[in-house]
């Protein structure tokens, strides 16, 4: 049958697809739309299976806030160029805003959510791979609820973070919640640092010290000191908040006569290897192979 360039332009709205697909989609469906759009999103799913290996490390982090509760999701591509890219943006946001109005709990609840188009986000995504032509992923989500103020903060959209405070104001939450994003604290305070990373850090430092020469009695001072050293380092409220580096956080929330109850950070792509390429061996790969 004829496919004419009204039904393509219909089916390319519909589903955004390129036009070549659209018309060999329509073609196989017999001229109908749903059928089409069905070819295609079947399509997008095998595009996605065989672009799931591929180590996506950029992206973008996001943040939706409402009725005392924040979440923060990061999702990644492949490249930069496609994290700025205006259907990755569009995406990203829907996904915050409905991870925000759902009661997803991680990522495995969340791509099962309907978006506002009546896809599911995992439909969505791979649509978007089959759009952008790259891997796409919903890696990772958080969520904080707080009867006191929450404070948000995104460095461009590669960090993010939430704070959630009892007592304090707005401006503050928002303060530490930037301070979350340059300094990178660990946990709130030394009580939630794990036993197992102190004894590491201890017994390091101890064989540092050991290697002085110095008295026994000496040597546990060295280490306790350094110990406090690297608590302080590690923990929000042991850290020179970043605005005042006189006052530690501590001293800024006592003033404030504020607590910090919980706070998130996410970094697009930490945690993740990246694949390093070494372009001079590709280009010598490729002129020996031509050979």
């Amino acid at each position: 049958m004829t496919i004419n360039a009204a039904l393509v332009k219909e089916l390319r709205e519909r589903t955004g697809a390129g036009m070549m697909e659209c018309k060999k989609a329509l073609v196989e469906a017999s001229g109908d739309l749903d059928a089409a759009a069905e070819v295609l999103r079947i399509s997008g799913q095998a595009k996605a299976d065989k672009k799931a290996s591929r180590i996506a490390a950029e992206g973008r982090v996001v943040v939706a806030e409402g009725n005392n509760e924040a979440v923060i999701v990061e999702i990644n591509s492949e490249t930069d160029f496609v994290a700025k890219d205006e259907n990755f943006v569009a995406f990203a946001d829907a996904v915050a805003a409905v991870a925000l109005q759902s009661d997803a709990r991680d990522v495995v609840e969340l791509v099962g959510q309907k978006l506002a188009d009546g896809n599911t986000v995992e439909t969505a995504r791979t649509e978007l791979i089959a759009k952008v032509g790259e891997n796409i992923s919903v890696r990772r989500m958080a969520r904080v609820a707080s009867s006191g103020v929450i404070g948000s903060y995104l460095h461009g959209a590669r960090i993010g973070t939430l704070v959630a405070l009892q007592g304090g104001s707005a401006e503050l939450a928002r303060d530490l919640a930037m301070h979350v994003a340059a300094s990178n604290p660990q946990c709130i305070d030394e009580s939630g640092v794990p036993e197992a990373v102190l004894e590491s850090e201890r017994r390091i430092e101890t064989e540092k010290a050991q290697g002085s020469g110095k008295p026994a009695e000496i040597i546990a001072k060295m280490v306790s000191g350094r110990i406090n050293k690297f608590l302080k380092e590690i923990t929000l409220l042991g850290q020179p908040f970043v605005k005042d580096p006189d006052t530690s956080v501590a001293k800024l929330l006592a003033a404030a006569n504020a607590t910090v109850t919980a706070f998130v950070r996410f970094e697009v792509g930490e945690g993740i290897e990246k694949k390093v390429d070494n372009f001079v061996e590709e280009v010598m790969a490729q002129v020996k192979g031509a050979r």
